[in-house]
């Protein structure tokens, strides 16, 4: 990538990051890159596709082919920790501490060499997607939409990922990431003084044995084999020190890699609510909210992704899945594709995605623009029969 490209890109992403935008709330992020869209050159552009969802077109007459790259926008209701850091959020509470002021940077680089390169035809859509991080950005887009109005033949999407080397680029031979569902427990009691627990029915009480239950159910009814996750993060109740609580809401994450898996754990949820229902004489409730599918890759479109992998940096096939979710996958469900991780870096000192230290690794944006540039090219060449 040319130096000047790479500063460019730097300091956009930079910007992105000090000024993100919530799930739901990506208004001034989608404006950005409709602006500097427009400033490379790219002409045939939508936006509002699923919420704040930005489509750009780039196209070569001379053959029906076509391809679609995606990039998430959205940032995180997270207080970044990094004081000293020169493009630290400017937004209260809210943070880039996933990379997705990374991914939608490296997409506009993507625009940027392939408008430079005339060795393609064909169809490239840009796919800036809002709400990723458990909005409902992808399905949104799928309900708008997204593939009759802008078709394309296959779809790439990527991750960065802190712990593989910077640049690194892993290609998953089985999933890529778990399914998932958000869920709460909540628990109705009888409210009342703190000193006459007797005429009250304590949720917090209830709460407390709910969570210690939870635990258990992968760890005492999961196949050891299997492979799951309940994490509670969240919990909610009380008014005053002196009062037992009305009411107590548990929220948490579930993820698997299988549909079984799954329905164990909503199964396990549910009796936890009744048994807590039963033994405390409170009303519990476990509702399951919606959710991601697992991201498996489609093997023609896994097969090309890793040649372009490997034509632009080191190649690694032997990395296992995350737990973690990618709403990516309500498009592999529609259309043939792949997902990818490209390397962040080392992930000491607070680097994990997540974490209120993280902060995406800039020197990646030439490989992540170069990677996604490639295989469109080689998409759109490998259609020709």
């Amino acid at each position: 990538m040319d130096p000047t490209l790479a500063e460019t890109l730097t300091r956009w992403r930079r910007h992105l990051h000090a000024n993100p935008s919530l799930t739901l709330q990506e208004g001034p992020t989608a404006a950005f890159v409709v602006e500097k869209l427009r400033e490379l050159g790219v002409t045939e552009i939508a936006t509002g596709i699923g919420g704040h969802g930005v489509v750009a077109t780039l196209h070569r007459p001379g053959s029906n082919r076509s391809v679609g790259l995606r990039a998430d926008m959205d940032a995180l209701p997270i207080e970044e920790a990094a004081q000293d850091l020169p493009w630290r959020s400017t937004n209260p509470g809210v943070m880039h501490a996933c990379g997705h002021d990374g991914h939608t940077t490296a997409l506009l680089g993507t625009a940027a060499l392939l408008l430079k390169d005339e060795s393609w035809t064909g169809t490239v859509r840009l796919v800036f997607q809002p709400a990723e991080e458990g909005g409902g950005g992808a399905a949104a887009m799928v309900r708008d939409g997204l593939f009759q109005r802008f078709p394309m033949d296959r779809i790439f999407g990527w991750h960065n990922w802190p712990g593989l080397a910077a640049g690194t680029i892993a290609v998953h031979e089985g999933p890529v990431m778990a399914a998932g569902n958000r869920f709460e427990i909540i628990i109705e009691g009888h409210a009342g003084h703190a000193a006459l627990p007797h005429l009250t029915r304590d949720p917090i009480v209830a709460a407390g044995h709910a969570i210690v239950a939870c635990q258990a159910i992968v760890a005492r009814n999961l196949d050891p084999m299997a492979t799951g996750v309940v994490s509670l993060t969240m919990i909610e109740g009380g008014e005053a020190q002196n009062q037992i609580a009305a009411r107590v809401a548990i929220k948490g994450s579930m993820r698997f890699l299988t549909d079984a898996v799954g329905a164990q754990i909503r199964d396990g949820l549910q009796r936890v609510a009744a048994g807590v229902s039963a033994t405390f004489g409170v009303k519990a409730e476990a509702v399951i909210g919606g959710g991601v599918p697992v991201t498996r890759n489609h093997p023609e479109a896994r097969e090309l992704a890793a040649e372009a992998a490997a034509a632009v940096t080191t190649l690694r096939r032997d990395i296992g899945p995350a737990m973690t979710g990618e709403d990516f996958s309500h498009f592999l469900n529609q259309v043939p594709g792949a997902f990818v991780w490209i390397g962040n870096g080392p992930s000491e000192g607070g680097c994990e995605l997540h974490n209120p230290h993280y902060d995406f690794n800039d020197a990646v944006l030439p490989v992540a623009s170069g990677f996604l540039a490639e295989t469109a090219r080689r998409a759109l060449r490998q259609d020709e029969g």
